[in-house]
């Protein structure tokens, strides 16, 4: 594996990505973010206000059981 950092990404049920940081993200415009946080939450449930980055919006999904 020489030649490129590996990075631990932990996928959590019913909520974000964990990646282990500093991460920067190319967004689909072309816009680049960057966290230097050194565990960095993405969003994956697409309600998040701070996007790509997970605000726990997913916690207040209201899910129809029956």
């Amino acid at each position: 594996m020489s030649g490129f950092m590996v990075h631990k990404v932990t996928q959590v049920k019913d909520g974000p990505l964990l990646m282990e940081g500093p991460v920067e993200i190319e967004m689909d415009d072309g816009t680049t973010v960057r966290s230097d946080r050194f565990v960095v939450a993405l969003c994956t449930c697409r309600r998040s206000r701070t996007a790509p980055f997970c605000d726990t919006s997913h916690r207040r999904k209201v899910r129809d059981d029956g």
